[in-house]
């Protein structure tokens, strides 16, 4: 029934209904973004101040206040090490459960993927002690394992469900050329879900960027500038979890910028992949 065949009182009863489940559904969206808004208004009230150029600065002369510029790239190295390990295997499990249901392993791997994903991040950090720090001592190489275990179920989710979005009549086209499973696979279903595949993997960097448990038990952190991934590596976490309960206020202030500098770098890491697919640049 359209709203102009209508009486007067039904319609002004519909548009009061109306205006009033807006205003409802509006404040309750206002409460779930409350928490998000108090965190970034604290964080800026907190380190805005130590929040400049010399921040990404190196450490030197023993001098650690407000200087991150070590953390910065020793995160980097440690999510490099991680997008290698994570991604490999996610893809290549998340086109195994897309392609092959019938397989009688993608049951297995589905539900192991599952626990993995509920498993908390320091106990993947315990694993990847027990496998490379013992015995071979804190590097980045364990700090990379360790959030490269955090990635693979969030990578493998997306690029199974990606993978099951392209649609059925475009394998068969590719079948009906001749193409066999695999060439099929690779070269056609693999590339339509390229953007959705992207997304995931770069939503898992901004996912473990953040991680500092897990690295507490193997990149160790490290006060100086160094870029050997068999030595311990700075990284931008731990660098906060330290900073903050050393009694220095300096070093507390440079840890409220670095927290500062690292929620900045998730959200700009989320804003650009969603901008990037969503002009579908990634194709």
């Amino acid at each position: 029934m359209s709203l102009a065949s209508l009486s007067y009182p039904r319609k002004k009863r519909r548009r009061f209904a109306n205006g009033a489940a807006a205003v409802v559904i509006t404040l309750f969206a206002a409460i779930v973004l409350a928490p998000l808004m108090f965190i970034f208004y604290y964080l800026i009230a907190q380190g805005f101040s130590a929040f400049s150029f010399e921040l990404f600065r190196f450490p030197s002369g023993g001098n650690l206040i407000g200087r991150i510029g070590h953390a910065i790239l020793g995160t980097g190295i440690l999510l490099l090490i991680a997008t290698v390990i994570g991604a490999t295997l996610g893809i290549g499990a998340g086109i195994f459960l897309a392609e092959f249901p019938r397989h009688p392993l993608v049951r297995p791997v589905r539900v192991l993927s599952d626990v993995l994903l509920g498993v908390p991040a320091i106990v993947m950090g315990l694993v990847a002690y027990g496998l490379l720090v013992v015995g071979g001592g804190y590097s980045a190489w364990a700090g990379g394992v360790a959030l490269g275990f955090i990635m693979i179920p969030y990578v493998v989710r997306t690029t199974e469900e990606i993978m099951k979005l392209v649609p059925q009549s475009v394998r068969e086209a590719a079948y009906a050329l001749g193409l066999p499973k695999w060439r099929t696979t690779l070269s056609v279903v693999l590339p339509a879900a390229l953007n959705g595949i992207v997304t995931g993997t770069l939503l898992a960097i901004a996912r473990v960027a953040g991680e500092a448990a897990p690295l507490l038990f193997t990149a160790f952190g490290n006060n100086f500038l160094n870029t050997d991934p068999n030595r311990p590596m700075a990284a931008l976490p731990l660098l906060i979890f330290r900073y903050a309960r050393d009694p220095n206020p300096g070093l507390q202030q440079t840890a409220w910028a670095t927290a500062l500098f690292l929620v900045f770098f998730v959200f700009v890491t989320t804003l650009v992949t969603r901008f990037v697919v969503g002009r579908g640049v990634l194709k």
